[in-house]
């Protein structure tokens, strides 16, 4: 959601008729885009930040601007300990920003009560065959850790026509794949189109080859949204599915508002209709309260459910937060530990399960050339499992059949035994 939104912040910049280069040294404006939902994402933005005083030292003209959730998480603290910012912006305030900059003129805005949706800007993209969409913005479960209802309001959801107009605008730019985004995109709902009929008349769009969405929420997981993805072939065979803990205790000082029994019952349901359904989750680990019992918990779910990848963190107090109150009574070293010992479960389990692909013939997607290597590619199955090959011959959006020929916890490696041209 924030790499969208930095999309969109381009977006409403083109259209004011400014231009986005890549060199910090020739900008007249050098805005950073903040998340503040971690205290790690939190840290690099302060750092970045930080960073731009000796480029405005060098360059007094130079306009520099804080934009995005920290900028409302924080408020006028980021003014106050960093004097030589100019603009400070909420994620509700994007559209100012070409006025602002043309004024040049000290800006913050922070506590709008306009909430947007930005349902009429085209975020200015990179060329690829990938790409967001959002659908929603804010959050209404008001999970008693997350700072996101504070930052970016309550739910609304875009209307469907804006989304699908967005969608085949970026078909006519070459794109070929496209995830739906929203903190709980299951919850979507406009002018009575809930999230499974939404999907429906997605998937329905010409040309679309493949469709994900990020991130459902368990308590919003219907059975008709699983039948909308069984029975739709450009709708992808993966569930991003944040469990968070094994433990109801947690679960229920979360507020999260399902336990994990119903959590399991959902992936056994979905997986029993589903076929090679890719199971994948967000896991904290030490929030206030939690026990070695409670891990214990966590650590037994997540070796029952068999997730096929899982992000961890360990537990981050945000000021604004119910869970805040609760303190923070987990030491650093026992999140570590539990964090660690989750992770190397995860990464086991990944292991066995992208082995279990190794001798099978599958079809990907190239996305771009490998990251380690010139001479090799990479593209994703319609699982979201990650595929590198070693031959470089073949154009980003090009879909190819691929027999598995080695893996490892992250990633499989293969090679073409077909390949089509779509």
């Amino acid at each position: 959601m924030n790499k969208y939104d930095s999309e969109l912040i381009s977006g409403i910049l083109r259209c004011g008729n400014f231009d986005i280069i890549d060199d910090i040294e020739k900008a007249d404006a050098v805005l950073i885009n903040t998340c503040a939902v971690r205290e790690h994402a939190e840290n690099r933005a302060l750092s970045n930040i930080r960073q731009l005083k000796n480029l405005k030292k060098r360059r007094p003209e130079v306009i520099l601007g804080v934009l995005g959730c920290m900028s409302k998480y924080l408020g006028s603290k980021i003014i106050k300990d960093n004097p030589f910012v100019d603009i400070v912006l909420g994620p509700d305030s994007y559209r100012k920003l070409p006025e602002i900059l043309k004024d040049k003129k000290r800006c913050e805005d922070i506590f709008t009560r306009e909430y947007e949706n930005y349902s009429d800007i085209f975020p200015l993209k990179k060329k690829g065959v990938c790409a967001w969409v959002a659908i929603s913005r804010g959050c209404n479960e008001d999970c008693s850790y997350c700072v996101v209802p504070y930052t970016r309001g309550r739910e609304r959801s875009r209307s469907v026509k804006s989304i699908t107009d967005e969608i085949k605008r970026l078909l006519d730019e070459g794109f070929k794949e496209v995830t739906l985004l929203g903190q709980n995109v299951n919850s979507y709902n406009y002018q009575d189109v809930d999230f499974p009929g939404l999907l429906e008349k997605v998937s329905e769009i010409e040309g679309l080859k493949r469709v994900r969405f990020a991130t459902s929420h368990p308590m919003n997981l219907s059975d008709g949204l699983v039948d909308v993805m069984k029975e739709r072939k450009n709708i992808c065979p993966h569930l991003h599915l944040p469990v968070q803990s094994g433990s109801n205790k947690i679960l229920k000082t979360m507020r999260r508002n399902y336990t994990k029994e119903k959590y399991i019952n959902l992936v056994e349901k979905a997986k029993s209709k589903i076929k090679d359904l890719t199971i994948t989750t967000d896991i904290i680990s030490g929030f206030p309260g939690e026990t070695e019992n409670d891990h214990r918990l966590t650590v037994d779910l997540v070796k029952k459910v068999k997730f096929d990848s899982g992000f961890t963190f360990k537990y981050s107090p945000r000021e604004k937060t119910d869970a805040y109150k609760y303190g923070d009574d987990v030491p650093e070293n026992v999140k570590i530990e539990r964090l660690e010992e989750i992770s190397e479960i995860l990464r086991e389990i990944s292991l066995k399960k992208n082995r279990e692909w190794i001798g099978k013939i599958t079809e990907i997607m190239i996305e771009g050339k490998s990251r380690k290597s010139d001479s090799k590619v990479f593209g994703r199955t319609d699982g979201f499992k990650k595929v590198i090959l070693r031959q470089n011959n073949f154009s980003i959006g090009t879909f190819v059949n691929v027999l598995t020929t080695d893996a490892t916890s992250h990633t499989l490696f293969g090679k073409v035994v077909e390949s089509k041209e779509t």
